[in-house]
């Protein structure tokens, strides 16, 4: 939707609340007309039901506001005697419209100082749910977001089985573009497998001011540009066309930044013509093949010498093993007397991969040697030729057209571009752009295969790892208790804070207990 198309919507919503309640706040001492104002109709409506004005707030947060649409509705009904279990099932299942019935045809009297706590166990449970979820859910949108690092395309700076707090407000909070959905979860709900969300309506694009841009080699997580599947990792034949919000959740190092000049030589990325240096807790890894003289069946083994976490055998006879190596472990391995050789996996240059973006043979690339591209920043032009077109068209069709609520539709005839029917020679990009990439480059799905991330997708900045599991091991050993509480960012080897947390808690609980025992004596 529109702005325009949701200021007509809200319009109607005002008019729809005046024509229902009118009555209700003249029999609780108020004016007709207050109850016609925008917003404020919403402030006197919270005096009316004996409730902080600030909830009016809670009622213009997307999601939020979904929560508490039926909360106020039964608010409402009860500050003017509808207390029964009929009454609070009517005013939800007619979404609000039975106020309507109350408001026109029940001679009602008004509760100024109606009781607030609920007179049942099962009430105060329902009320302490709500409360909670509404807390958990402006956490999980404006500030925090749980995460889990399902793959290993970022191995040795994260791990598979980490789990992540995400910063939403470093890159700036993104307010929710999809106006109906289920709380705290993303595009699926868990066990049931089935959408959490409704396509329609889209509210239109915004983010609040960012603390910090998006520096080269941030890690940062972002909504997979071109998600077409129900949710991650299905494998099934359907497509969905998702909103922008509720594509698949990806991590990994943005190696481009918008305004970059980008290639990729050797597996390896070069930034304006020099290579990009990792951050020390970065290392890149390629996928080696090798051999030993003698059979090596203990797996294990080689993942604690070498520090390899993904190692695979290749032959029966455990002699031939692949394995995605650092520069480190590489180095260790060559050494080894029963090693005979170690032989990289990669492409040669010109050996054109079509899973690679840009997916033409204009670009004969692979995700060995690919490019060099540039990186669109914002308010930047470059020329649209038949040779370049390739590299903008999904950004110029999709990422600044269909998913902004603008029809753009780019046709060719001969060496003419055409752009809604009329000749384009250039184009000047409306937001930034990444360039996304793992540092497994061997084992990682990132731009080299869909290209560009645009701004719009950012979802936010991982700061902490508060759990990490090894399925790879058993009973305590599963718990990597060196990364639990440790940061993402920052130099070195990852230093755990998780004593200084069993400390703090220890700490509470003794507090607690005396405060506790203190109140006690008092009575």
């Amino acid at each position: 939707m529109t702005l325009s198309q949701w200021f007509l919507f809200f319009i109607a919503v005002q008019l729809i609340h005046f024509l229902g309640t009118w009555k209700l706040y003249l029999k609780a001492g108020r004016k007709a007309w207050e109850a016609a104002i925008p917003v404020y109709n919403a402030i006197v409506l919270m005096k009316i039901i004996n409730r902080p004005w600030w909830y009016t707030i809670l009622l213009f947060i997307p999601i939020i506001n979904l929560i508490m649409f039926p909360v106020i509705w039964v608010e409402t009904l009860r500050s003017f005697g509808k207390n029964k279990t009929a009454d609070t099932i009517l005013g939800v299942i007619t979404l609000g419209f039975y106020i309507y019935y109350v408001n026109y045809t029940q001679d009602v009297k008004h509760i100024p100082e109606r009781d607030l706590k609920t007179k049942s166990a099962s009430g105060e449970w329902v009320s302490s749910i709500l409360f909670a979820v509404v807390v958990a859910t402006i956490v999980h949108t404006y500030f925090i977001q749980p995460f889990t690092i399902p793959t290993s395309s970022l191995e040795r700076t994260l791990l598979v089985g980490d789990f992540l707090f995400v910063s939403k407000m470093h890159y700036g909070a993104r307010t929710p573009m999809t106006a109906v959905s289920f709380p705290m979860v993303h595009d699926t709900i868990p066990v049931a497998k089935v959408k959490s969300y409704t396509n329609k309506p889209q509210i239109p694009y915004f983010r609040f001011p960012a603390f910090q841009e998006i520096k080269r080699n941030d890690i940062v997580v972002f909504n997979w540009p071109t998600d077409t599947v129900p949710y991650f990792r299905y494998q099934g034949p359907d497509t969905y066309i998702k909103p922008i919000d509720k594509k698949s959740n990806y991590v990994k190092r943005a190696v481009g930044v918008p305004g970059d000049s980008l290639e990729v030589r050797n597996g390896r990325v070069y930034i304006n013509g020099q290579i990009n240096e990792l951050p020390d807790r970065g290392k890149l890894q390629f996928l080696y093949r090798f051999e030993t003289q003698d059979p090596v069946r203990n797996i294990q083994f080689l993942r604690d010498r070498y520090g390899i976490n993904e190692i695979f055998p290749a032959s029966n006879d455990y002699r031939q093993f692949q394995a995605f190596l650092t520069d480190d472990a590489l180095e260790k391995l060559q050494k080894n007397p029963n090693v005979i050789q170690v032989v990289q996996r990669k492409d040669e240059v010109g050996n054109y991969d079509p899973r690679v973006f840009p997916h033409s043979t204009q670009h004969p690339w692979n995700s060995t040697h690919f490019g060099p591209i540039y990186i669109p920043k914002a308010g930047a032009t470059v020329a649209i030729t038949p040779e370049s077109l390739p590299l903008y068209k999904r950004i110029i069709e999709v990422y600044e057209g269909s998913e902004l609520g603008i029809h753009n539709e780019i046709t060719q005839a001969g060496t003419q571009i055409l752009l809604n029917g009329s000749p384009l020679t250039s184009y000047t990009f409306k937001q930034d752009y990444y360039w996304m990439m793992g540092d497994n480059r061997n084992n990682s799905e990132d731009a080299r295969n869909w290209g560009y991330v645009p701004h719009n997708h950012v979802v936010g900045k991982p700061v902490f790892i508060w759990m990490s599991w090894d399925s790879n091991q058993s009973g305590f050993n599963k718990i990597r208790w060196d990364r639990m509480f440790t940061t993402v960012g920052g130099d070195g080897e990852p230093v755990s804070y998780f004593k200084y947390f069993l400390f703090l808690l220890a700490a509470w609980f003794v507090f607690d207990f005396f405060r506790k025992r203190k109140k006690q004596k008092m009575k």
